[in-house]
């Protein structure tokens, strides 16, 4: 993996991002495909909207199909027909969130699946072999997703287990091979909950064990956007200038914009592709609720200043049509835009940066994004 940083406009970063399956420009957004699919889209699609890169998770892929039949597809590109680059999120968060189905313990997680309730172990070593079965370009360390609110006592232990971790995982990264001709690369993952002491020193000590990226993770769970932001920031202050920085699963274009705006290169969040199944749209002039009675006569597109598929050949009309009637194409054209919307953003925010006028067009995108007129509940 290569990464190099282009332009910079304050702390805002463009740069590019080298794999063995192509080239990814930052700010990026990784489109979600927990199980090998974004919901509703097509490989083809996907390349369509512009999307570079896509995350997938290790959980779930682990459960099913299982390790078996993508070693035996030749990895997750071939399983699935997407030639561009993968990154897989370790399953972490996805372990964590079963609170009462699992044991967390030195050497890993102990936990039942929510499928059928079947015994699993997630180790750091087992996560990394899982990851080689995928075949993702982009793997990430075991960790643990603190939730919020936690105490400072916790947030601390849990940091130092989760250190711990990372460096077997880098261990174990180092002592294994690539399954599928291409290479594969190793990120860690910041956490801390909202104490900026903890943040500094779990950036700090993944700095010190040089992995090749680093995720800022336990964030958007639930916590003040301010404290959020705050976290950020602290993060990208100490994390390593010349590796990409990767915040998951965030969020709103909001979010994105005041990332970008603190030095942070990647994302990834299922909003774009839920929302969209849930009949909210995404536009340059704010956000649409597409079942409002209001759009039952209107046959402008969604959005008038949007180049998708949606926008191109279909109205307000007919998407709520759709949406009333309870068609699948209405979750198919919704998410095609949404997606699109948030290429689109992060194409913006590279050409922005690039100019040297990134602050003065997040400015203005952040007006339009919140005006009221367009925000219907």
């Amino acid at each position: 993996m290569k990464f190099a940083v282009q332009h910079t406009d304050g702390n805002a970063r463009y740069g590019y991002l080298i794999t063995d399956h192509g080239t990814f420009e930052t700010p990026a957004f990784m489109p979600v495909g927990t199980q090998g699919t974004v919901k509703a889209m097509t490989p083809r699609e996907l390349e369509e909207i512009h999307a570079q890169i896509i995350l997938s998770n290790t959980y779930h892929l682990y459960l099913r199909p299982g390790t078996d039949i993508l070693r035996e597809a030749g990895g997750l590109h071939n399983f699935m027909n997407w030639h561009k680059p993968i990154l897989t999120d370790s399953g972490g968060y996805q372990v964590f969130s079963l609170s009462d189905l699992r044991k967390i313990e030195e050497e890993g997680v102990t936990f039942r699946s929510h499928l059928d309730g079947s015994t699993h172990v997630f180790t750091p070593e087992s996560v990394v072999d899982i990851q080689r079965s995928i075949g993702s370009d982009i793997m990430m360390v075991l960790d643990e997703c603190t939730p919020y609110p936690t105490t400072e006592e916790y947030a601390k232990e849990s940091n130092a287990l989760t250190l711990r971790w990372a460096l077997r995982c880098q261990n174990h990264y180092r002592k294994t091979t690539k399954l599928y001709g291409h290479q594969q690369t190793l990120f860690a993952i910041v956490q801390g909950s909202v104490f900026p002491s903890i943040r500094e020193y779990s950036a700090m000590k993944l700095s010190e064990i040089d992995f090749e990226g680093y995720a800022i993770g336990g964030l958007a769970v639930g916590e003040p956007v301010e404290e959020m932001y705050s976290m950020i920031t602290v993060c990208t202050e100490i994390l390593p200038v010349e590796k990409p920085r990767y915040l998951m699963g965030v969020g709103t274009p909001e979010n994105l914009l005041e990332a970008i705006d603190r030095g942070v290169d990647m994302f990834d969040c299922v909003l774009p592709t839920r929302n969209g199944r849930n009949a909210m749209l995404f536009t340059k002039h704010g956000r649409l609720t597409m079942t409002n009675a209001q759009y039952k006569n209107d046959f402008t597109p969604p959005d008038s200043e949007c180049e998708c598929y949606t926008c191109g050949n279909f109205s307000r009309a007919y998407l709520r049509h759709l949406f009333m009637v309870k068609e699948i194409l209405a979750l198919r054209l919704a998410t095609i835009h949404n997606l699109f919307f948030y290429q689109w953003l992060m194409q913006q925010a590279r050409i922005s940066i690039s100019s040297g006028n990134f602050s003065k067009w997040k400015e203005h995108q952040m007006h339009l994004l919140t005006q009221e007129t367009f925000v219907y509940s």
